[in-house]
């Protein structure tokens, strides 16, 4: 039976792993923290972000987008963080999750409405194409989380939170997203963050269910690896490809000030990463 080991704890409240050259990068939302971390634990802070949420990913020349805020900044290699994109036109809601193609298409989701605290109303994706415009190109969507792009661009997959389901999209060549379907019905679960094996078989992590689950297109489930903590995001990486790296913290304790419940796991699965959009 697959279980997770702890890589890394003493965290906040930590989101959006992105495996960028030998080393695991994630947010810390609590801190306001870019963290990257090696498989022997070794750490770094290698950004600092007053924003909640802000979620990360990295363009096709290896630069590192944030969305923070009203925002989407560019990390320069020497370190420097500017202005790549200004979403607040669009909305004023929180900003969510965030991932790009490998023409250098940048795709951000709109919870759309004031959570916490606020009533609910659907979200919605918006695209910063490469010269730093956004537009609107998908809607209806109830909570917008995890994302992830098929490796020949051809396929925008998103989890619903609230929805249950994770909804497909086709990519045109502008960026533009049509034929939406549902991928995978999932039964009740509550997807967060979610990536692509090699096989075309989405991982994605829960929060309420405290696990990450394998599930097929149509909605078989594979493979599912229980946890002690809620699963907030999970990301393929690696040496081979096939370490299953996945951000975790206790719910809703990691809101509360003080706590430090967060950690990096990570288990060993049998089919690597799918690779990155080209």
């Amino acid at each position: 039976m697959t279980e997770f080991k702890t890589l890394l704890k003493d965290l906040v409240l930590v989101e959006s792993p992105r495996w960028h050259g030998e080393r695991l990068v994630f947010a810390d939302w609590g801190a306001g923290e870019i963290i990257a971390v090696d498989l022997d634990g070794k750490h770094e802070i290698i950004t600092r972000i007053d924003a909640m949420p802000f979620c990360l990913d990295r363009l096709p020349d290896g630069q590192m987008v944030v969305v923070a805020g009203e925002q989407l900044l560019v990390r320069s290699p020497g370190g420097t963080l500017s202005p790549y994109a200004e979403l607040g036109a669009l909305s004023t809601n929180p900003w969510n999750d965030i991932v790009s193609d490998g023409r250098g298409n940048t795709y951000v989701n709109n919870i759309g409405f004031d959570f916490p605290d606020g009533d609910f109303a659907p979200g919605f994706i918006a695209l910063v194409s490469p010269d730093g415009k956004a537009r609107q190109v998908a809607e209806g969507l109830a909570f917008p989380n995890g994302m992830a792009i098929t490796p020949d661009n051809s396929t925008l997959i998103v989890a619903e939170s609230w929805g249950g389901v994770l909804t497909a999209y086709d990519i045109a060549p502008d960026g533009d997203l049509s034929n939406r379907r549902v991928w995978a019905d999932l039964d009740g679960a509550a997807p967060d963050g979610i990536c692509i094996d090699a096989e075309g078989v989405v991982w994605f992590a829960e929060v309420p269910g405290r696990r990450c689950v394998r599930v097929a297109e149509g909605g078989e489930v594979l493979q599912t690896i229980a946890c002690e903590l809620g699963c907030f995001a999970c990301m393929l990486g690696g040496p081979d490809g096939t370490t299953l790296f996945v951000t975790a913290a206790a719910w809703p304790d990691a809101m509360t000030p003080g706590s430090r419940t967060g950690q990096i796991l990570k288990a060993e699965v049998s089919v690597p990463h799918a690779g990155w959009p080209a």
